[in-house]
């Protein structure tokens, strides 16, 4: 990045804010952050990578809401990057019913007609070394999300046209990637935001189990550690948004089965039951007051009628004391909920008391000049040492408001 672009990026920052009309399908989409992080790729003017459909796809049912094809956008590496695969799941929500899945079919989280045929690689798949230092050079994918079950359904509601394959179009993917020369990876991380990063969890000792034990096979997760926890009303409101998404789309079956040997299927769905689990090495990329959480998890508008936490959810700077210290529990639960995840060597760490959602892709968050750190250290930094282990990564902030690095995300309401 020029010093030229970057001094008026950081000039733009502080006057960031984010029109969004509320609609009756945000709870469960992230349509709240889309504008936010199209707007933060259009200031760095990045690589524009191309969309491929996944040709046949549909002979094996592996197709999107509306039954398109499901698609990926890949940049291939080169030199010592050129045997190394990254891949990144896009993330975007869940529907949990027929009418939220009737809607996201008409997007592009739901059906290819409506994907961008071009999308900008940032952060994480950047081909810039000054950018993306540890994997600029890699083969990076972007597998695009239009399934509304983080890649793990295998149904279909023929009275209301949807197809809930998210499970196959994973399958899908993985083998049209592995024809593209993934099947010969030395190097391989498997990484997604959101929901990606949900699906990056549930899916990475599968991921693992594609390569020879030779490869070096790791997972990365940002903004995926949604937590089974109490909203403000005392409520369920996430466990009853994952149950409709599990139990709709059909994901039982496809959820790990050392959870669901002694879980029900909603609870295999909440990272917090995973984590320790996962057999393949995982690193954690999470804000404390993780800002889709807050929103639409721990303070959506339906638990909130009177309007009390309006301001604190879209603005961090207009919480009141008592809510500052309910956000605090949270941050207490999340760190409970990686205790015991911790304690391997293999696993690692960067939790930051920031208010924000998705940090890898964003460039702003991933590597620049005034990117949040934890000890010095920015989360691109961070994930490199962890994934060559040149160190062992266990970052966890102290809490809000002591780190003045954060990239807070706020919102203005239409």
């Amino acid at each position: 990045m020029s010093k030229h672009l970057l001094l008026l990026f950081l000039l733009a920052l502080p006057f960031t804010k984010w029109v969004h009309a509320l609609n009756p399908y945000n709870l469960s989409d992230s349509t709240l952050f889309d504008s936010y992080e199209t707007s933060f790729a259009a200031t760095l003017t990045p690589l524009m990578v191309g969309l491929t459909l996944i040709q046949g796809a549909d002979t094996k049912q592996a197709v999107c809401l509306d039954g398109t094809l499901p698609g990926y956008h890949l940049h291939r590496g080169y030199g010592s990057g050129a045997k190394s695969w990254l891949l990144q799941l896009e993330g975007g929500g869940w529907c949990n019913n027929i009418r939220n899945c009737v809607y996201r079919k008409t997007t592009r989280r739901g059906s290819s007609k409506f994907m961008e045929k071009q999308i900008p690689f940032t952060g994480i798949l950047s081909n810039k070394a000054e950018e993306n230092p540890d994997f600029f050079n890699w083969n990076r994918v972007k597998v695009r999300y239009c399934d509304g079950a983080s890649f793990t359904g295998d149904s279909e509601n023929k009275a209301a046209q949807l197809q809930f394959r998210g499970q196959r179009i994973w399958m899908a993917a993985m083998e049209a990637l592995k024809a593209e020369g993934m099947r010969f990876a030395e190097q391989a991380l498997l990484s997604g935001c959101s929901a990606g990063g949900l699906a990056s969890i549930l899916h990475c000792d599968e991921f693992r189990d594609l390569f020879p034990k030779t490869t070096k096979v790791k997972c990365l997760s940002d903004a995926g550690l949604f937590l089974d926890v109490t909203d403000i009303s005392g409520g369920h409101y996430i466990r009853n948004l994952f149950g409709g998404v599990v139990g709709l789309q059909g994901a039982g079956g496809n959820l790990p089965s050392f959870c669901m040997n002694h879980l029900d299927p909603t609870s295999c769905f909440f990272p917090q039951n995973l984590i320790a689990g996962i057999k393949t090495p995982l690193f954690l990329v999470n804000a404390a007051y993780d800002s889709w959480q807050l929103q639409s998890s721990i303070a959506p508008p339906s638990v909130d009628p009177a309007g009390q936490w309006h301001d604190c959810r879209l603005n961090y700077a207009k919480c009141s004391q008592p809510q500052i210290q309910f956000l605090q529990g949270f941050r207490n639960q999340m760190l409970d909920a990686v205790r015991d995840f911790s304690k391997s060597s293999e696993n690692g760490l960067f939790i930051n008391s920031c208010f924000a959602h998705c940090q890898s892709e964003r460039q702003d968050t991933w590597f620049g000049d005034n990117s949040p750190v934890i000890g010095n250290k920015p989360i691109a930094l961070a994930v490199g040492d962890w994934y060559f282990d040149r160190a062992a990564v266990k970052a966890v902030d102290c809490p809000y408001p002591c780190d003045t690095t954060c990239h807070h995300l706020v919102f203005r309401a239409a």
